[in-house]
């Protein structure tokens, strides 16, 4: 119901006086105090800051959660990548086999074309994917350890994500270890020249 207009009334007997009445109380409290009624949008008080502070806090707690969980999964991406082999091993395998090729052209032993050639881009496919697995091994156990340092989390850390780290750690730990069989030779001997 709006104050200003007079209510209808069956005997009719309500007046203006009654409207002029409560329009004038409104304009007094209006008069008496002059200041806007909304005061939540120029709030500057100290209770402002601590709320933009407590954001900070927060946005700098969830990409440090984020750079752990990122580091976590490019550990586990690395130790796939140190069993399975890059394109940077085989290009380096390549190389080798290119660089025994032209040491060999002129002339050479079986053993030393066997060497020269499949030996030493099999060693540095193993050097390669061995790079790889430690590369894992090292992101993996920075994801589990960090924690440990600095200041104390409000929240702790995800157990997926010590999960896929702890994953990396295995992939890179395993990967390492094919690599070094394979560097040695431990794994498959490289053929023997027969005679």
């Amino acid at each position: 119901m709006n104050p200003t207009t007079p209510e209808a009334v069956a005997d009719g007997e309500k007046t203006t006086d009654e409207t002029t009445e409560t329009t004038g109380t409104t304009d007094r409290a209006v008069a008496e105090n002059p200041e806007p009624q909304d005061q939540d949008q120029d709030e500057t008080g100290p209770e402002a800051v601590e709320e933009t502070e407590g954001t900070d806090d927060t946005d700098e707690a969830t990409s440090g959660r984020l750079a752990a969980a990122s580091a976590a999964v490019v550990s586990a991406g690395l130790g796939v990548v140190g069993l399975t082999g890059a394109w940077s091993g085989r290009v380096a395998a390549e190389r080798e086999t290119l660089i025994g090729q032209i040491k060999t052209s002129s002339g050479g032993s079986a053993a030393q074309q066997i060497n020269e050639i499949y030996g030493d881009a099999w060693h540095s496919t193993a050097l390669v994917n061995g790079l790889f697995g430690l590369l894992a091994l090292l992101v993996g156990a920075y994801v589990l350890v960090r924690p440990a340092f600095g200041a104390p989390a409000r929240q702790p850390q995800a157990g997926w994500v010590r999960a896929v780290a702890r994953g990396g750690i295995a992939l890179g730990t395993l990967g390492v270890l094919i690599s070094i069989a394979m560097y040695f030779d431990l794994i498959v001997a490289l053929p023997t020249a027969g005679g």
